[in-house]
């Protein structure tokens, strides 16, 4: 017993020491066979399933708290024997979760059954549809991820730490190699990406190996980490980066050209059809995104039908406000925000310095809005935020903002990235709604929440559910709104297009991908109704392409906590709070929309008999 123990630690890169921590925080004897508490289950197989991914453990920042850092040498395994091992091991927690009795669970223990299981999702069709998808694409690709994570996430405060990143440097031609293989298995299947997905990201990271490697991104950000790092000398700084230099021009370049002749040799079977109907089984697959993104049952036509109706309601409200402000209404919602979109009092100067106003900005945005959460919320998360621009080398193909949450060790904070590529796609009554549905009270407001939970698995703090998160972005911006945050008539204009931006995915999200619409079809409809720069709806557009299904959870979410709110202030009248309502809604971190529904309804049972 004690020797399989041995061998999983020994697996994992565990020192003697390490293994004494592990054993005194969960107990060695939970690590044999089954654990008699199911949380204890929970926290063993996260940290089991999470052994073998370097990655995740450096962006969680928990290991380093207790001295370990040896996984920040490593990337995570992406071969397709690791994709096996790590299926098998699924299905294994499966079946460990359902020996255990419900009946002699805890409320929470029932809570996070239901979360593991809904996140586990169908093995069968994992299995089915395990190569449905296109690493190498123009926005979150392997290509733009690798440089991305260790700008964001490797931390370099002392020599080890630069070590560490130079061997990831150095193992960078693995990682490319291990997913080639799951490419050429796609390949073979005929999963092949739309001939411009290969044209932009071929361009890409034909920019990325065209840079001295002093340039790179690679270089420029591990320059900066060390010249912040007190305990790294000059000395050592001219070695680590002459290390880095070396690493990028004999390792990485010539493994990302690897890339960019297999892609220019594939393109020759592309063709330009963007849906997924194209693929094997292309239907079904789509069906099962759907059903794993929103965490509901509904299908391709009824979202695209919600989405219509939500387009028309939404575009009405806004024809009043640009009535009132002396707007002719009958020009319709697009000739109006291009009449906005001529009106430079509406945008900052196309310079170095407009951008950086524009951060300066958000960042006071935020503030402002932070000052007076105790309005609606009586939980407030630990950590900050940041506002930073999106990285140049991949902002001309990326979404016009994204957020990455908070480190659990509070070494990084929460970090929202807005796009500054085109300074037209930043008009300044949209940033109000943008900042709120990426920082505050949206993504960083519950982000952070999450991973400051206590009294959980652990695997809870890192669950993600996109029916509620974006659910929830979408809904903090509706809610700072009626707190008063957007009084100005234009502000309100920003976030009602938002909200139309969100209803409109719902239309040609199911468009592209069940009703067959072309790339351009879905870009015309989307500037017919929108009134959003060309370059956001091309980028959007083509983010709906390569992720199927995602689009259609912000509105889904967002109507279904808008729901059982009004369900909640129904049932108890005077005696709704909506800080109280917030509470459930956060206080259980990402969960499935079902799960959420079960808490509010226990809610309001709960406060109508006290």
């Amino acid at each position: 017993m004690a020797g399989k123990v041995g061998k999983f630690f020994k697996r994992a890169g565990l020192t003697v020491g390490a293994l004494l921590v592990v054993g005194i925080v969960f107990g060695l004897h939970e690590w044999y066979g089954k654990p008699f508490y199911i949380n204890n289950y929970f926290n063993r197989v996260f940290i089991q399933y999470i052994w073998d991914k370097p990655e995740m453990l450096t962006s969680m920042g928990m290991l380093e708290q207790i001295g370990i850092k040896g996984h920040n040498a490593e990337w995570s395994d992406d071969s397709i024997a690791a994709g096996d091992r790590d299926l098998a091991f699924l299905e294994e927690i499966m079946a460990g979760v359902d020996e255990y009795d419900p009946d002699k669970l805890t409320e929470s223990e029932r809570l996070s059954v239901l979360v593991l299981k809904e996140l586990l999702g169908d093995p069968e069709k994992m299995r089915r549809f395990r190569f449905h998808s296109y690493p190498v694409n123009q926005l979150f690709g392997l290509q733009n991820s690798i440089p991305r994570f260790l700008d964001t996430f490797h931390r370099v405060n002392e020599p080890e730490d630069a070590e560490h990143y130079i061997s990831r440097l150095s193992k960078i031609d693995t990682k490319l190699d291990q997913n080639m293989e799951g490419l050429l298995v796609r390949e073979e299947m005929n999963i092949i990406p739309p001939t411009f997905v290969i044209d932009k990201s071929v361009e890409i990271m034909e920019n990325f190996v065209a840079q001295p490697a002093e340039e790179n991104v690679l270089y420029v950000s591990f320059q900066e980490k060390l010249e912040k790092a007190d305990a790294i000398d000059e000395t050592q700084r001219a070695v680590f980066l002459d290390a880095a230099r070396e690493q990028i021009e004999t390792v990485v370049y010539p493994a990302y050209q690897g890339y960019i002749d297999y892609f220019a040799d594939l393109r020759e079977s592309s063709t330009n059809d963007a849906g997924v109907w194209k693929l094997p089984d292309g239907e079904a697959f789509y069906n099962y995104m759907l059903r794993t993104i929103t965490t509901t049952n509904m299908t391709a036509d009824e979202i695209h039908e919600l989405g219509l109706a939500e387009v028309d309601r939404i575009q009405a409200e806004m024809l009043e406000i640009f009535e009132a402000e002396g707007y002719d209404p009958s020009l319709g919602v697009k000739a109006l925000f291009d009449e906005l979109a001529e009106d430079d009092r509406f945008y900052y100067p196309d310079t170095d310095e407009g951008r950086a106003q524009i951060l300066e900005d958000y960042a006071e945005i935020i503030d402002e809005i932070e000052a007076g959460m105790s309005q609606a919320f009586n939980m407030m998360p630990k950590a900050d935020v940041d506002v930073r621009r999106v990285p140049e080398f991949s902002e001309k193909t990326a979404p016009g903002a994204y957020y990455n949450g908070p480190s659990r060790d509070g070494s990084r904070p929460g970090i929202f990235y807005a796009n500054l590529y085109d300074i037209k796609a930043t008009p300044k009554y949209g940033m109000r709604t943008l900042a709120y549905h990426e920082a505050v009270p949206g993504h960083h407001f519950q982000t952070a929440l999450q991973t400051e939970m206590e009294g959980v698995p652990e695997f809870r703090k890192e669950a993600g559910f996109t029916a509620f998160s974006e659910g929830w972005a979408l809904y903090a911006e509706r809610l700072a709104w009626e707190m008063g945050y957007q009084e100005d008539p234009y502000d309100n204009l920003g976030r009602l297009q938002a909200e139309l931006f969100r209803a409109v995915r719902l239309v040609v999200d199911t468009g592209i991908h069940a009703r067959r619409w072309t790339r351009e079809e879905a870009i015309d409809y989307m500037l017919e109704n929108t009134g959003i720069a060309e370059s956001d709806v091309v980028s959007e557009i083509e983010r709906y392409i390569v992720i199927p299904g995602q689009a259609t959870a912000y509105k889904v979410g967002m109507l279904e906590l808008l729901r059982l709110r009004d369900e909640a202030k129904q049932a108890l009248g005077e005696d709704f709070d909506i800080r109280e309502f917030h509470d459930v809604v956060l206080g259980n971190g990402d969960l499935p929309l079902i799960a959420v529904r079960q808490q509010v309804m226990k809610y309001i049972t709960e406060k109508q008999a006290s």
